[in-house]
């Protein structure tokens, strides 16, 4: 007699016979996404983002011909009369002026403080003469003065779309008259971190572990591209995971990362949470060692969940596997690129998963880096980068594809 076919899982997650494989996982978080959309922030909140359209002056650099020097603005040829601030002059006057004046009208030029003396005419009326440091035939027609739109025009591109922005092209943006500038859309990140085993400092007592995410993963999160908007932590029960990620009012964001809970264990209850808010499983699992249970969901309010695994080492995997590219696609950026090293040491058939192991360039080759068990993170703080080693393993000096750590 036949038994009893199995009840349907509770989980979101699509029918799929074998786990996705790390170049596919890679692809898909790239490709489920779209680009957030371009959006104007002030001026002081743009440094380091990526200008989304070209910065126009507003107005001529300079918007007005001001003087370079302290002195006098002057018209004509000396001696000069000093004439009253604020009207025209007149060949053979001279009214007092400080660097970044505006030029009086008629005026032709920038006699130096140091270049000018006052004395008396024959009629002991004050004028302005050239005194002895001045050069013969100072000032020139123009000299000293900036005028209007040296800089540039209004309407003049100052800063190209694609531009990285750093204070110098924000204090360019500001002469130029803008308030804020477009840039592309970066996305915002909310950690939740579970693990009722966890603690947060000193030296934890057996059967508890230490916290490893705290310290590193909202900087790692920064350096692939997010903006971390909060950090709450859940308790390992489905009713305070539920509530952590339906918690969106005080942590708005485009992606929720999860640390641990990723399993199929009673104590795992990610994939329950995913169900229950009805999430769609992008990836259910992943065929590479360590990170195997790490998950990409869709939530219904379009927000993207990605699951790492509870091991800090495999979590870490798991984040430049698939937060990596999703975060660069979120972020109009371009798929995270890989390499190619040689590999510095035989390694042994592992029939089944892609590894991914953390290596070290030693004379130029990539050798496998040692304490780099799925819990320990000795081995990657040491590494120059992570190599992607097949199930058949491989030879010394074959070539093998290659990722970059975030931080080197």
């Amino acid at each position: 007699m036949e038994s009893a076919p199995e009840a349907p899982s509770e989980q979101a997650e699509p029918i799929r016979a074998l786990p996705h494989t790390w170049e596919e996982a890679r692809a898909l978080a790239y490709g489920v996404a779209e680009p957030l959309p371009a959006h104007e922030v002030p001026l002081a909140q743009a440094a380091g983002r990526k200008l989304g359209a070209d910065v126009l002056a507003r107005h001529d650099m300079p918007h007005y011909a001001s003087s370079a020097m302290d002195g006098w603005a002057v018209a004509g040829s000396p001696p000069w009369i000093l004439a009253e601030p604020g009207r025209r002059l007149t060949a053979g006057q001279a009214v007092p002026i400080v660097t970044g004046g505006t030029i009086p009208a008629g005026a032709k030029a920038v006699l130096r403080s140091e270049s000018g003396t006052l004395s008396t005419d024959d009629d002991g009326l004050p004028v302005l003469v050239r005194g002895g440091a001045a050069r013969p035939g100072e000032p020139k027609n123009g000299q000293h003065i900036r005028p209007a739109a040296e800089e540039a025009a209004t309407g003049e591109v100052l800063v190209k779309a694609g531009t990285t922005l750093n204070p110098a092209h924000l204090a360019l943006a500001a002469l130029g008259g803008l308030d804020e500038v477009t840039v592309l859309g970066k996305p915002a990140v909310k950690l939740v971190l579970t693990g009722d085993e966890v603690v947060s400092a000193g030296i934890p007592a057996a059967g508890l572990v230490r916290d490893a995410f705290s310290p590193q993963l909202g900087g790692v999160v920064e350096l692939l591209g997010g903006s971390v908007t909060g950090v709450q932590r859940a308790a390992d029960t489905l009713e305070e995971l539920l509530a952590a990620l339906a918690d969106t009012e005080h942590d708005p964001a485009d992606v929720v990362i999860t640390t641990g809970g990723t399993g199929r264990s009673s104590a795992d209850h990610l994939r329950s949470a995913i169900a229950e808010m009805g999430g769609t499983l992008h990836i259910g699992s992943i065929a590479m060692r360590p990170g195997h249970p790490t998950l990409l969901a869709e939530l219904p309010d379009g927000r993207f969940l990605v699951g790492l695994p509870g091991n800090p080492l495999a979590a870490m995997i798991a984040l430049l596997t698939v937060a990596a590219p999703l975060l660069a696609r979120l972020g109009s950026r371009p798929m995270p690129g890989t390499f190619e090293v040689a590999c510095g040491s035989p390694i042994k058939e592992y029939p089944g998963p892609t590894r991914l192991m953390p290596y070290r360039l030693v004379y130029g080759l990539a050798s496998p880096c040692s304490f780099t068990d799925s819990a320990m993170m000795r081995g990657l703080a040491a590494a120059d980068g992570v190599m992607v080693v097949p199930p058949h393993g491989a030879k010394m000096g074959e070539s093998l594809t290659a990722i970059a750590l975030p931080w080197t």
